[in-house]
């Protein structure tokens, strides 16, 4: 389990101190003194992005504006990790995918995706603020789970982590970010053959392809984290602007994700009974695993 005991207990007060709301799928803190905001997702009963989790995000990050907008220095920094022992996310919520798909409810997988859209929107663009997002992955990111991570201004991971796009094995593709976060960082080429490889990439081989920022040793993320702080802290001003550099030069705006979402809903209204069954199969092995 992500462990945050080696923060001074007055640094790590939970967010809901400064807030009216309470959540039920995520785990929150304030260290004032480093000016961090942590988020650690625990959604039940599958650690995906359920509707519910993404509810609550979205308050969140509701909240960190409101708090941003009363004092614009309250927040430096916004970690978005996991309170599940060995697993950052495991993406879309296959379960309702299919449901939808059955369904043919095209309207239902738009409007989660459209969600899954505002959040990444949020974390690339740092809520239009002068906050750094990191993600700190210390397990599994599958899917949506790695476009999340993906989609945070600094990608931290420990050694042993396992990241990748499995949608290929179902007949399916990425559709809320994947394609367009990784060809920003990486390039076309190597985008695409993450994506239709569908495996699980160690956190050592992304981090030499340039897909995670920062590799630190296995159990020592969250000393990465502060090293990676202390850093920017010592040089702000260099960090801030190298930041506005990168949102000029690569710019994702949220009509272009969007418009590949909306083909992503296509694509998946077309998929047939042999790839529902794959689909399937893959909940079934991933419940087998939070269950372990």
């Amino acid at each position: 389990m992500n462990n945050l005991a080696f923060l001074h207990p007055e640094q790590n007060r939970t967010f809901s101190e400064q807030s009216e709301h309470q959540y039920s799928h995520l785990k929150t803190h304030y260290d004032s003194k480093n000016k961090i905001s942590w988020c650690l997702m625990k959604a039940t009963p599958r650690p995906c992005f359920s509707l519910e989790l993404m509810d609550e995000l979205q308050t969140y990050t509701s909240d960190i504006r409101s708090q941003l907008q009363t004092d614009s220095d309250a927040i430096d920094f916004l970690v978005l990790g996991s309170d599940v022992d060995g697993i950052f996310n495991l993406g879309g919520d296959l379960n309702l995918f299919m449901q939808l798909i059955e369904e043919k409810d095209a309207g239902g997988l738009l409007d989660y995706a459209t969600r899954c859209i505002d959040m990444l929107c949020n974390n690339m663009n740092h809520l239009e603020s002068d906050l750094t997002t990191i993600s700190l992955v210390q397990g599994d990111a599958l899917g949506g789970g790695f476009e999340g991570a993906l989609a945070s201004n600094v990608l931290i991971a420990e050694r042993g982590s396992k990241m990748g796009l499995p949608e290929v094995l179902f007949n399916l593709f990425p559709g809320m970010g994947a394609y367009s976060l990784l060809s920003r960082k990486v390039g076309a080429g190597l985008a695409e053959k993450i994506i239709f490889s569908g495996k699980l990439y160690d956190a050592e081989e992304l981090y030499d392809m340039g897909v995670v920022d920062i590799l630190a040793e296995k159990g020592e993320g969250e000393l990465a984290l502060y090293q990676y702080v202390k850093s920017a802290n010592r040089a702000k001003n260099s960090f801030q602007a190298m930041r506005k550099v990168k949102d000029i030069c690569n710019p994702i705006t949220r009509e272009e994700l969007m418009d590949i979402t909306k083909i992503w809903v296509d694509a998946a209204l077309n998929l047939g009974r042999k790839d529902l069954r794959m689909m399937d199969r893959l909940v079934k092995r991933q419940n087998v695993k939070v269950a372990d």
